[in-house]
C-alpha cells in the first residue's frame, strides 16, 4: 500500500492577492515542461514576500549601489491526497 499524506495549504483568495499586489493584475501559469504551456499545471497561491535585490559596488564600478524591489509569489499544489515520495 502506498504511503499517503493529506496536503492542506492555506489558499489565498482574490482579496488577499489584491492587497499584496496593490490591485495590479497578474496571471501565472507554470509550464508542464520547458516552454510547454499546453500542458501547464495549476497551483494555488499560498504566500508572497517583498524582497529587495541588492548589488554592491565593485572594483570596476565603485560608485554602483543598486537595489530593486520585487514581489516573490509562492505557489503550492492544490489540496488533496498525494502519494508520499521516498
Amino acid at each position: 500500500m502506498t504511503d499517503v499524506f493529506e496536503h492542506t495549504p492555506q489558499i489565498w483568495n482574490a482579496a488577499q492577492l489584491r492587497d499584496a499586489l496593490k490591485d495590479a493584475p497578474i496571471h501565472i501559469s507554470v509550464a508542464g515542461d520547458p516552454g510547454d504551456f499546453d500542458g501547464y499545471r495549476e497551483f494555488v497561491l499560498v504566500d508572497t514576500h517583498q524582497v529587495e535585490n541588492w548589488w554592491p559596488a565593485t572594483s570596476t564600478a565603485p560608485e554602483r549601489t543598486k537595489t530593486a524591489e520585487a514581489l516573490t509569489l509562492f505557489a503550492d499544489w492544490e489540496p488533496g491526497a498525494y502519494d508520499r515520495l521516498n
